[in-house]
């Protein structure tokens, strides 16, 4: 019986299970191979180096994200649908600690597939602030502000960030309350006529 033929979602699939298992810095184009059971050089047809498999392990993992996130607010609304969208972000994270590692772990500034899937990203979240009443440019940025308070959140959090005995899902909570608090205030107020 012939050996099925290796591909790149198999090549990214090993390294992501590999990531969070082990953790990011356990991924290695030697590691990926032995568990693939193929010789390193067989992976070259499927990413072009070590750099080009963490940046594809950060595409995933953002796409992986907006799936999450897409999912979570469906069928909700207002502080229910930011909370939803908060908690879906935050078990992403724990669930697949490696594959989030990897979104930080290679720039997107100036890759268009990357950059566009943390714009996804930020609109989803968008699209979960939908029944407050924001411009759209409001919208935009109280969706990005969230965006970075999750991973800022997210980022402590998997690196031991928050001390002790302070409960950290408390403490999420009261941030996503101050979030939305904030996105409240920005709401605008027709003017009544007198």
């Amino acid at each position: 019986m012939g050996r099925t033929p290796l591909n790149g979602p198999q090549v990214i699939e090993a390294a992501a299970e590999l990531a969070d298992a082990e953790g990011l810095d356990a991924v290695t184009l030697t590691r990926v191979a032995e568990i693939l059971g193929v010789r390193q050089p067989a992976l070259y047809r499927h990413v072009r180096h070590f750099d080009d498999l963490i940046r594809s392990l950060g595409l995933r993992g953002r796409e992986l994200l907006a799936d999450r996130l897409r999912q979570s607010a469906v069928g909700v609304s207002g502080d229910e649908a930011v909370f939803a969208v908060a908690r879906a972000w935050r078990v992403l994270q724990k669930e697949h600690p490696g594959l989030y590692a990897a979104t930080d772990r290679y720039p997107c500034a100036g890759d268009d597939e990357l950059e566009a899937a943390v714009e996804n990203i930020v609109t989803i979240i968008a699209q979960a602030l939908g029944s407050y009443d924001l411009t759209e440019v409001d919208k935009m940025h109280a969706a990005r502000s969230l965006r970075s308070a999750f991973h800022g959140f997210a980022h402590l959090e998997s690196g031991d960030g928050h001390p002790h005995p302070h409960d950290p899902d408390d403490t999420f909570d009261h941030l996503v309350e101050l979030l939305i608090a904030g996105i409240k205030s920005m709401q605008t107020v027709p003017v009544v006529a007198r």
